[in-house]
C-alpha cells in the first residue's frame, strides 16, 4: 500500500520570473513550498501523515501490511512528521496560477484570456487559474481550452 497525503488547497503560493529578456533563457522558478506564514501547509500534511501510518496499522489492513518503506518506521512526533514532510514534499503535476485571471492590475490576462498589454497575445491554459481547483486540473483545464476557443471565436468576428 502507498499513500502519499496531498494538499489540494495550499496556502504557500510560489513564483515565476523571467531571468532575463532573452526568450530562451529559462525562467526563475520559486515554488515557495510551505511557505504560509500561519502554518497550516505543514499542519495539514503532519494530519495527512499521521493518518496514512494509522491506517495500515487498522484490524482491516494487518493482513496485508507489509514492511515499512518510507518511513522506515511510524513516526512519533511532530519534529520527526515535519522533517519528513520537508524532505519529501513536493508539487504533482498540475500547477496552476503563473498567468492569473482577474480584474486587478497584479492580474496577468484579463476576463477574456487577454494578456493585459500584450496586443494579440492570450493566455488559455490552466495557468489562468486564480487557485488550485480541488481535483485533478483536466476537467478545468479543458473547460478553459474550450471557452478560451469560443472566445476567439467571437472576438474574429
Amino acid at each position: 500500500m502507498t499513500a502519499g497525503p496531498t494538499l489540494v488547497r495550499p496556502r504557500s503560493a510560489g513564483r515565476v520570473e523571467l531571468a532575463s529578456a532573452s526568450p530562451t533563457a529559462a525562467p526563475r522558478i520559486d515554488p515557495a513550498y510551505l511557505s504560509d506564514p500561519d502554518g497550516a501547509d505543514v499542519t495539514a500534511l503532519r494530519a495527512g501523515v499521521r493518518l496514512a501510518q494509522e491506517i495500515p496499522s487498522t484490524e482491516a489492513f494487518a493482513p496485508v501490511a507489509g514492511e515499512w518503506l518510507r518511513p522506515g518506521a511510524p513516526l512519533t512526533d511532530h519534529d520527526e512528521v515535519d522533517a519528513f514532510v520537508r524532505a519529501r514534499l513536493g508539487s504533482l503535476y498540475h500547477p496552476v496560477g503563473t498567468c492569473r485571471m482577474g480584474g486587478d492590475a497584479a492580474s496577468v490576462v484579463d476576463e477574456r484570456l487577454r494578456v493585459r498589454g500584450v496586443a494579440g497575445l492570450r493566455v488559455i491554459d490552466a495557468s489562468v487559474m486564480p487557485r488550485m481547483v480541488s481535483t485533478n486540473t483536466n476537467a478545468a483545464a479543458i473547460m478553459i481550452g474550450e471557452k478560451g476557443a469560443a472566445m476567439l471565436l467571437e472576438d474574429a468576428v
